[in-house]
């Protein structure tokens, strides 16, 4: 990167647009900006979630691989056009979900955000992966966009519900489950 960010500051943006990587500005609301945006913050919840974990987990190189399709994702959105997320990245997500959904039970119930606090902290970056999967959706309807990159966070949302599931489960925890009949109906 050099020094490319040594001002972080510009105000070019002080007008409500922002700068894409091809030169081209935008309004800062701009569903080419949510998307870029709600990248950045699953990335930021991914990053939280390797923070609750022990140094020598086996699930941070996954996770950390994760963060680096995101920012490569977020990339993508800021160039039009572009195509950085292929069918190896989902590829790759789909024998890493396989690899940890193995060993877990066949789900009979829904399963509650919880468990641990490493299991909650990973619901949320699902419940995050889903929103950005929308945003993607709703670009995709106004502008062309990699249909990789869609793929991709759909796979990784059912990549992190079963992550969740292997941390709930971690030690004495139990995941929680769903009961009709604590809901109050």
């Amino acid at each position: 990167m050099g020094n490319r960010l040594s001002k972080i500051y510009t105000r070019t943006g002080d007008d409500g647009s922002t700068g894409l990587a091809d030169g081209n500005r935008i309004a800062k609301n701009a569903q080419r900006v949510e998307a870029m945006g709600t990248a950045d913050e699953l990335n930021c919840h991914i990053g939280l979630l390797i923070e609750t974990l022990d140094q020598d987990d086996e699930l941070i190189e996954s996770l950390r691989r994760i963060q680096h399709h995101l920012f490569d994702l977020g990339g993508e959105f800021a160039i039009p056009g572009s195509r950085v997320i292929g069918d190896d990245h989902i590829q790759w997500l789909e024998e890493t979900l396989d690899r940890h959904n193995e060993h877990l039970p066949p789900l009979k119930n829904f399963v509650l955000p919880g468990g641990t606090p490493a299991a909650a902290q990973c619901h949320l970056a699902r419940a995050v992966c889903r929103r950005a999967e929308r945003v993607v959706v709703a670009l995709g309807h106004e502008d062309s966009i990699n249909t990789a990159s869609r793929h991709y966070l759909n796979r990784l949302s059912d990549l992190l519900f079963v992550i969740a599931r292997v941390l709930a489960r971690r030690g004495d925890g139990e995941e929680i489950l769903w009961e009709q009949k604590k809901s109050g109906l």
